[in-house]
């Protein structure tokens, strides 16, 4: 079963139950807390429908449906318990607190019926669906795609040790070698081709999980590999050997008795990710409602100033390594690339004379609130540049690619702190400001980057 019809029939199972919960709670509330007879009042049929709504969304803010197929019975109860505490709450100061009640002992029970009605009805059909599905995974029925990286005696070891535990869960697509001259797993598993080709490979398969079974000898050559997959949405597992290498950067799993360490590629929690999602779009769309007089003015005043369109639109490097179109009011003289693509600097003549009012402002980004909008684009993350340039910055530090694990951003940490760049160099320069957000990006300091660069808009101080 496909990862969103699995999301898809969660979803579902949580909506349905939320409804019992919310339907079977409002019964007993009547009939016993508050001693009235039931009646499928308004409020009823209209709590019904909505309330289930409200969980869905505190379980979607929690990263409950990111990844589905690697939910485990522990972890679907934790999230369940620490959900309920957080809805029941909420439900309760929003919905229940303004009733008519004859002692504080009602509002005492409310509270408790409904926590204890919510978690029954969403707790157990939840365990159930994650055992089926966990049970699908041991049995090897849609197992996760995995490719195994290193073909020499200790990719064979990892393998049979796995295959010996009778580990199901990993559904081997092939191999590739790190020297040329490994392959000793060939005639277990399909080889795929060296590591050199490793981006093109993953690119070509539908690959799940990465294995990485690599000699001390190799070891060398690890960060040049997990460059190439971080940018994937792949889980990367090592063996316990190669934790001095990246320590820190690993936590350790037991994979039913073999031991491997999964590298933690991400460090904002599910949550934070979830609601920086919910975000971006309710500003944007709040953004675009207030401002749209702004944008009609600018647009009359780019148009006005200069002979050619007024939006420019150029193709960028997003998530993933996917390329997208990016918005700006436009900035420079119609024909400014003519020769090629070219950075722009402070005394440039190919900008225009409100370009330079409007790049200083940033004003000349807002169009991007659109990008957001469509999921092309954060409000805050690294900026996203052309592969002309991405093809330079990687031949001198290969780590740049890291930064396209995360979705580009309106403004950046880089942006903030060191401006528009005008050469490769200066480049490399910003690139150090987005990798330290990269390893320590929350929900906090996204608004301290969005607080300076709206100071920045106001003074006019971009660079």
């Amino acid at each position: 079963m496909r990862k969103f019809q699995l999301t898809f029939l969660l979803v579902l199972l949580d909506w349905i139950f939320a409804a019992m919960a919310w339907a079977t709670f409002f019964y007993l509330r009547k009939l016993v807390i508050e001693n009235e007879p039931f009646v499928a009042s308004k409020t009823f049929i209209l709590g019904t429908i909505f309330i289930p709504a409200l969980w869905v969304f505190i379980y979607y803010l929690q990263g409950t449906y990111i990844n589905v197929k690697r939910l485990s019975r522990f972890k679907m109860l934790s999230l369940h318990v620490s959900a309920t505490l957080i809805g029941t709450i909420f439900i309760f100061f929003t919905f229940l607190l303004d009733d008519d009640i004859v002692g504080y002992q009602q509002y005492y029970r409310s509270v408790i019926v409904l926590f204890a009605t919510h978690f029954t009805f969403g707790l157990v059909p939840r365990l159930v669906f994650i055992t089926v599905i966990v049970s699908r995974l041991h049995r090897g029925i849609n197992g996760f795609k995995t490719l195994m990286v290193g073909g020499s005696e200790k990719a064979v070891t990892v393998l049979e040790e796995l295959q010996q535990l009778n580990h199901k869960d990993n559904d081997f697509i092939g191999f590739v070698n790190i020297n040329g001259v490994d392959k000793k797993l060939e005639g277990q598993l399909p080889y795929l081709g060296h590591a050199d080709h490793l981006e093109q490979i993953l690119a070509n398969n539908v690959i799940e999980e990465v294995i990485i079974a690599l000699d001390s000898t190799e070891h060398v050559k690890l960060q040049s590999i997990l460059t190439k997959i971080d940018e994937r949405n792949v889980v990367i597992k090592i063996l316990p050997d190669t934790y001095d290498i990246l320590s820190g950067s690993v936590k350790t799993t037991n994979i039913k008795g073999a031991l491997l360490m999964e590298i933690a590629t991400e460090n904002m929690p599910i949550w934070q990710q979830t609601l920086k999602r919910f975000l971006d779009v309710a500003i944007s769309l709040i953004a675009i409602i207030i401002l749209l007089p702004l944008y009609i003015i600018l647009a009359l005043i780019v148009k006005a100033s200069s002979t050619g369109p007024i939006f420019f639109t150029q193709e960028r490097i997003g998530l993933n390594g996917k390329t997208f179109q990016i918005i700006k009011y436009r900035t420079m003289f119609v024909g400014a690339e003519k020769n090629g693509p070219q950075l722009s600097s402070s005394s440039d003549p190919r900008i225009t004379p409100i370009g330079k009012f409007l790049r200083k402002t940033r004003l000349d980004e807002f169009p991007q609130f659109y990008n957001v909008l469509v999921g092309e684009m954060s409000l805050v993350g690294p900026r996203p540049e052309r592969q002309f340039y991405i093809d330079q910055i990687v031949a001198i530090e290969p780590q740049y690619l890291h930064l396209n694990k995360v979705r580009p951003g309106i403004t950046s940490w880089g942006q903030v702190k060191y401006g528009y760049a005008e050469n490769v160099e200066q480049m490399l320069q910003r690139m150090k400001y987005d990798l330290l957000y990269l390893k320590n990006r929350t929900i906090a300091l996204d608004f301290k980057i969005m607080l300076y660069t709206i100071l920045i808009i106001f003074k006019g101080a971009g660079k």
